[in-house]
């Protein structure tokens, strides 16, 4: 737990007072909330959302998602239903003969996290149960969601995933499937499910093995570090650095340069999910293999499970 333990103490020990307003749009931003009544065809739904608070921004035509688990930073059951209504509302709204959009951004309010990743508490309940059934039904409900999110839920728009805290596990694997990352120095990475006799079975294999190689990939699923942001950045994995605290800066000044070369943008990464193609079912196939590992875990893995998953809570509450 030591590695862990300092991962999460790291991620928050750059907290301030002042670190709370990076997870608001700013002053001055308040017109947000107004001028998403005066489109009709975005779904009042989508700003609605129980664990997901959205804004569209006119000006620049961006839609601003932000993660407000109401429990512990990490893809919960509701959460995830949270980000399946979000995709399908946005498909209705936006698009062709509906409202325009650009960029899609999700950032997290939870102080210091952006996720945690999967559902430990849910897993170790499935696990005990031998509920293989339960396991994949998460796994491919998460797959689901990731795979919709690399085809830019099939919309001419530039997707950015903004990282203010620690991206651990499903955490990581979700910001993968965005077509840029912009972090905070001080942000980290990692993926520690190897820790409890685990690997990370949404996306990180698929994805880290074509954008780095499968040597590569292997180092980072199987090393259980944490890494810097200025490690993913040199990996090529985080694409812009801020500096702490200005996160949401540094992506409204990348929404801004890339005005002019948006459309650009959007064919290219077209043509590299057409160069390095990965099918749903191979996302699903691997998160497959995850829940039959996950069911040989020993009681003293699960065990290790659960008091990761207590100071994952204890970190929450504090926050």
């Amino acid at each position: 737990m030591d590695r862990l333990s300092q991962a999460i103490d790291t991620s928050v020990s750059h907290e301030t007072d002042d670190k709370e307003s990076a997870f608001v749009l700013g002053e001055g931003d308040e017109h947000l909330l107004n001028e998403n009544a005066l489109l009709p065809s975005i779904p009042d739904a989508l700003f609605k959302l129980q664990e997901l608070d959205v804004l569209y921004e006119d000006d620049t035509e961006t839609l601003w998602t932000y993660m407000r688990p109401e429990k512990r930073p990490s893809f919960t059951p509701s959460l995830l239903a949270d980000f399946e209504e979000w995709q399908g509302l946005i498909a209705k709204g936006f698009g062709p003969g509906k409202s325009p959009l650009r960029f899609l951004v999700l950032g997290s309010r939870a102080p210091g996290v952006f996720c945690f990743g999967g559902d430990l508490e849910l897993f170790q309940q499935l696990i005990r149960d031998g509920n293989r059934d339960g396991l994949v039904e998460y796994g491919h409900r998460c797959c689901a969601i990731l795979h919709r999110n690399m085809q830019a839920l099939d919309l001419p728009i530039v997707t950015v995933g903004l990282v203010e805290g620690a991206a651990l596990g499903g955490g990581f694997e979700a910001l993968l499937s965005f077509d840029f990352i912009i972090a905070e120095r001080g942000a980290t990475f990692g993926l520690p499910e190897v820790m409890f006799g685990l690997f990370p079975g949404m996306g990180a294999h698929a994805i880290l093995s074509r954008k780095l190689g499968s040597a590569m990939a292997e180092r980072l699923i199987f090393s259980n570090e944490t890494y810097t942001a200025e490690q993913m950045y040199d990996l090529g994995l985080v694409h812009h650095l801020a500096e702490p605290g200005e996160g949401l800066s540094a992506t409204r000044d990348f929404i801004a340069k890339s005005a002019r070369k948006h459309s650009g943008l959007v064919h290219a990464k077209k043509a590299m999910r057409v160069a390095q193609p990965l099918e749903r079912e191979e996302l699903f196939r691997i998160t497959e293999l995850w829940a039959d590992a996950a069911l040989q875990l020993r009681e003293q893995d699960l065990k290790v499970m659960s008091r990761l998953a207590s100071a994952q809570t204890r970190l929450a509450e504090a926050a």
